[in-house]
């Protein structure tokens, strides 16, 4: 089904105030081109949502505005995190309030172990898990802790730029293509991370080409389409919508 949404008065709390989450009607530029055209959803609080569609659909861009990267230009619209307003926020201030960004590219740093790299995202306050509480959730990089960063293997790389993301206060977690280019036992492996931050409780948003996967791990689903909601539901009805499917996600 299509979300239709009022947009609250500007800079006035979501009109769902028991929402965690709340993203209303956010319009996303690069330059001259209108990516993000008014997408709106809430999420409660340890919802994993899978936010889906086709390529170019808008789907990393919605993830980045919510992050308040620089690109995508957030030109209108409101972003909540329990109760905070973030869309004026710049990229560091909106991680400071808790939205961690997996980027699909990782963005491992060069020339630092593994534990450097974790240690490095626990400088700024405020600090997350502890390394010892890190490493017991992903005992490969504790194996690794010297190794250098990018010097691991993809499905590493990946646990790394999961587990930095939990060095930090974390209360949003954004993945962006967490199996892209990963075989399939490295993306089981990725998987039984996924189900583990879930067990935790961590609203986390994931964007997915690999839609059955990403919905198997969900309890939410939307389907971005032009840079518009054209679903928002229960991932069983949509692997029970063929038609559905096959027009927004060709499975």
């Amino acid at each position: 089904m299509t979300i239709t949404m009022e947009r609250p008065s500007q800079d006035t709390q979501p009109s769902h105030p028991s929402s965690f989450f709340s993203v209303r009607d956010i319009h996303a530029y690069y330059g001259e081109s209108y990516i993000v055209q008014g997408v709106s959803f809430d999420i409660a609080e340890g919802d994993v949502v899978a936010l889906l569609g086709r390529n170019g659909a808008g789907k990393s861009s919605t993830l980045r505005t919510i992050a308040r990267a620089m690109e995508p230009e957030l030109k209108d619209g409101e972003i909540w995190l329990n109760g905070e307003a973030i869309h004026k926020l710049k990229d560091y201030q909106a991680a400071q309030k808790g939205i961690q960004l997996v980027q699909e590219d990782r963005r491992i740093i060069p020339g630092l172990s593994v534990e450097e790299n974790l240690q490095l995202a626990q400088i700024a306050e405020p600090k997350g898990w502890p390394l010892e509480q890190i490493y017991q959730h992903f005992p490969r990089l504790a194996e690794r802790r010297k190794q250098e960063g990018i010097t691991l293997s993809g499905g590493e790389q990946q646990m790394l730029a999961v587990a930095r993301a939990l060095a930090r206060d974390i209360k949003l977690l954004l993945l962006d293509e967490p199996y892209e280019g990963l075989a399939p036992v490295i993306v089981r492996e990725i998987e039984s991370i996924v189900r583990e931050i879930k067990s935790l409780g961590i609203t986390t948003i994931i964007v997915e080409q690999n839609a059955v996967a990403a919905l198997q791990l969900s309890n939410r689903a939307l389907i971005l389409d032009m840079g518009r909601i054209v679903y928002d539901g229960s991932p069983a009805e949509l692997l029970d919508n063929e038609a559905l499917r096959n027009q927004y996600l060709a499975i």
